[in-house]
């Protein structure tokens, strides 16, 4: 399964690319989809920010469109705010709901924009925390830009000319006193295509249920997040992106308890309605969690240092390249995973390393391996032989429940 954006670059006014807009796409077709502007909102965030090691914009700013729901529900906050501008859908109401959540992101250090602007009163008190506004040059003459531009010059606000088609142009709203530019005349919006996993449709439902409760069942929520590789990296990449002062995972209840319960709920509702109508998980998915378990059990039936949770993590995140098409070590460069557990999974060394190439070559059927790494580990092949045929049925249940 593939996600495509279309990005399209922001310039000064030394055309230098100082960020992109982007623009969901839900096919190699350069067009918007008729779908819900919540739901295309939420699968945009999810596949570029949750997913993978997506790299869209590189070092520069990503503009994003927000519909009012995803505003004032603060679905931005889950995100860097050093990445991330903030664009008001100009279909949203001025309303005191929509106000209270611009100056809750705005004191959080966010930027916010407003998008294809057209002047009105009832925006005023939302200036003071305003960073950029975008007028529509096709829509709203630039004589009349000119006027609100020089009658709001105390304001911290930038200004960005959209839609720029000729050189004129751009070179009469440089004079007029816009500070950035975007449209045809510099290019026109980039396809992206990259490689994406979709969570299970049926946990992202218990989940959203989980959290419909005053108080959330975190060993509920754990077991949930653990059936699903794709919910369980993408939460993990969330908690390493985050301003949380946290260095390393060892299970997912550790990341839960660090999220808190509304930034929980906030990730999960995102999940949700990103997702919804996604496939569900094939082999690898399944095959991913019978790993998980069996590297679990030896692990807390055996004579281990390593903590059964970082085993359990290692067997889920192990066939990470597989779902994406990447390499495995560019994958975990961005999550908090232990120095042993990347070590173990990128090179097949150490203690989980070798526990990891025990289970790997047991499924390969390679018996004069297993019979190797299992001297190396101290476990019998008794031992191994009965929890992969436990770790199998688990998976299979697991699935099946979920």
């Amino acid at each position: 399964m593939y996600s495509y954006v279309a990005r399209q670059p922001i310039l000064d006014t030394d055309k230098n690319t100082i960020g992109y807009e982007l623009l969901f796409r839900d096919g190699p077709k350069n067009s918007f989809p008729d779908m819900d502007a919540e739901q295309a909102t939420s699968r945009l965030l999810s596949e570029q920010f949750m997913n993978s090691c997506s790299n869209t914009t590189g070092n520069k700013l990503a503009f994003i469109n927000f519909p009012y729901s995803s505003l004032i529900r603060l679905i931005p906050t889950l995100f860097p705010k050093d990445k991330l501008i903030i664009e008001i859908l100009e279909g949203c109401e001025p309303t005191d709901e929509l106000l209270q959540a611009v100056v809750i992101m705005s004191k959080k250090g966010y930027k916010l924009a407003l998008d294809d602007f057209i002047p009105d009163s009832r925006w005023e008190r939302f200036l003071p925390y305003i960073d950029f506004i975008k007028f529509d040059i096709q829509v709203f003459p630039l004589t009349e830009a000119k006027s609100f531009i020089h009658h709001h010059l105390n304001y911290k606000i930038k200004f960005l000319a959209e839609k720029v088609e000729t050189y004129e142009e751009f070179q009469q709203a440089k004079k007029i006193g816009f500070d950035y530019f975007q449209g045809y005349f510099f290019s026109k919006p980039e396809m992206l295509q990259q490689r994406v996993i979709a969570p299970s449709e049926l946990v992202t439902l218990q989940l959203c249920k989980e959290i419909s409760t005053s108080e959330l069942n975190y060993a509920a929520i754990e077991k949930l997040l653990a059936s699903d590789v794709t919910l369980s990296y993408k939460l993990l990449k969330y908690v390493n992106a985050s301003s949380l002062i946290i260095k390393t995972i060892t299970s997912f209840k550790h990341a839960l308890i660090y999220l808190g319960q509304d930034k929980l709920r906030l990730f999960i509702s995102l999940m949700t309605v990103a997702h919804a109508n996604q496939y569900k998980p094939q082999y690898l998915y399944v095959l991913s969690i019978q790993r998980a378990r069996i590297c679990e059990q030896l692990v807390t039936k055996g004579s281990f240092k390593a903590e059964p949770s970082e085993a359990f993590l290692m067997g889920m995140f192990s066939l990470l390249d597989a779902l994406l098409d990447k390499p495995l070590p560019l994958l975990l460069t961005n999550l908090p995973l232990s120095d042993e557990l990347k070590l173990a999974l990128n090179d097949g060394k150490g203690e989980l390393g070798n526990l990891l190439n025990a289970v790997k070559a047991y499924e390969n059927a390679d018996w004069e391996q297993v019979n190797r790494y299992c001297n190396v580990l101290n476990i019998s092949e008794e031992l191994f032989a009965s929890q992969y045929a436990e770790s199998v049925k688990w998976g299979d249940d697991f699935t099946i429940d979920s």
